[in-house]
């Protein structure tokens, strides 16, 4: 199995182009905390978790989102797995202004730091491992790839979406901006450990052969509520299939509704 856990939860969040919108919307706040559990075929396979705190970045107030993701159980013995992504971002648009990227996956390593600068259109990428910075080109409206996740979740035109629409967000990941593209393929009543959950169900788009079995081999279900919860996950890989649950939460914004 090819590691990324952390990144199955997060692929789901890619959305709209323009982060400069302001809504109104509240999806999360500080302190809400999500757990999901992962499992390889029949086999628990990790752990992936979620929280935001609030922390104070060059003098302003921030939301600090922090994903871990690792390996449990005879996965790990075989594979073991720790990856720790971060994002600060602003409150009101979902603006990245810098991003950590810690990760060992089976023996591969990066430590990674970035920081996004929108006077010169550039993200500076610190590479503690190979002892470098460099920078890279970016557009307007660009998101790392835990911002992206609660930015999606906040966009009102979210609910605007109709069955087979699909939308792009321009993402920075590992040294470039690529466009990453989400289809909409309608609502699902959805079965989990607390209950049954009205769902919107959503197929990323991904680059096949790498990781996962072919480019429509992600699917994702989120709460059709406010909140925007990722309830499921399920992939093909290009060996067997990964499912990730929610298995915990804590404070959302508003309460799941059960039917």
């Amino acid at each position: 199995m090819k590691s990324k856990l952390l990144i199955f939860i997060l692929l789901w969040s890619t959305g709209f182009l323009s982060a400069q919108t302001t809504s109104a919307k509240k999806a999360f706040d500080t302190n809400e905390y999500l757990k999901f559990r992962i499992s390889y075929g029949i086999m628990n396979a990790g752990i992936a978790t979620l929280k935001i705190t609030d922390t104070v970045y060059k003098g302003r107030t921030l939301y600090h989102a922090k994903g871990i993701g690792y390996t449990t159980g005879v996965p790990k013995l075989f594979f073991k797995v720790y990856d720790d992504y971060q994002s600060y971002f602003e409150k009101d648009n979902v603006i990245p202004h810098r991003f950590i990227r810690k990760i060992d996956e089976g023996g591969y390593t990066k430590d990674q730091e970035g920081f996004f600068d929108y006077q010169k259109m550039t993200v500076l990428v610190k590479d503690y491992e190979k002892k470098t910075n460099e920078n890279f080109s970016i557009g307007r409206g660009v998101q790392d790839i835990v911002s992206a996740f609660y930015y999606l979740r906040k966009h009102p035109k979210l609910d605007e979406l109709k069955t087979g629409e699909s939308v792009e967000i321009d993402m920075f990941f590992d040294g470039e901006v690529f466009k990453f593209q989400l289809k909409y393929l309608g609502e699902e009543t959805l079965r989990t450990k607390f209950g049954k959950v009205k769902s919107m169900k959503f197929r990323p788009y991904v680059m096949a052969g790498r990781v996962f079995k072919e480019k429509e081999s992600l699917t994702v279900w989120v709460s059709a509520d406010s909140n925007k919860v990722p309830l499921r996950i399920k992939a093909s890989l290009a060996v067997g299939s990964l499912k990730a649950d929610l298995e915990e939460y804590s404070g959302l914004v508003s309460e799941l509704k059960f039917e």
